[in-house]
């Protein structure tokens, strides 16, 4: 049967097939075939259907441009999901040029980040010891917040500030 993949976990290994016959199918990173290790939301894929679970998977047209294949490429480095430990070191360790915030597709808040410390570090450098605190604060907030709220506020929600 063909299908389209609804979603994945690449953290968990699981993810939903959404079948030409309109019913869903849950599956494992395991069904995966021909060496795939993760698939893209949206992927078309053949399987077999078994009752409410899809086997023997087959990844037919990823329908993916050129900077789908970018952010592809960075989902699969990141693990799919974003992490909050990674985030959170990335605050606290690269905070002031604003790493984290790129990391978690924050971009514009990253480019602030950017500019302020390479600006305050020329004029009186003051831009990059506050873009630091600033990166330290928020990678507290990151680690001490539930694996939960951290993916509905920073990673669904893009809360850019604190």
């Amino acid at each position: 049967m063909r299908g389209k993949v609804l979603s994945y976990q690449d953290l968990e290994g699981t993810g939903v097939i959404s079948g030409d016959d309109g019913n869903r199918y849950n599956f494992l990173r395991g069904d995966l075939q021909d060496g795939a290790r993760t698939v893209r939301v949206g992927a078309d894929v053949d399987f077999n259907a078994e009752g409410d679970k899809a086997s023997a998977i087959y990844v037919i047209g990823s329908g993916s441009t050129a900077a789908d294949s970018i952010s592809e490429a960075v989902e699969s480095f990141s693990g799919g999901e974003k992490n909050k430990v990674v985030a959170g070191l990335l605050a606290i360790i690269l905070g002031a040029l604003g790493i984290h915030k790129f990391y978690l597709g924050l971009t514009q808040p990253g480019v602030i980040m950017l500019a302020i410390t390479l600006v305050g570090s020329i004029v009186a450098g003051l831009g990059p010891m506050a873009m630091g605190i600033l990166g330290l604060v928020e990678g507290i907030i990151y680690l001490t917040k539930s694996d939960e709220a951290f993916q509905r506020e920073y990673v669904v929600g893009k809360k850019a500030w604190l």
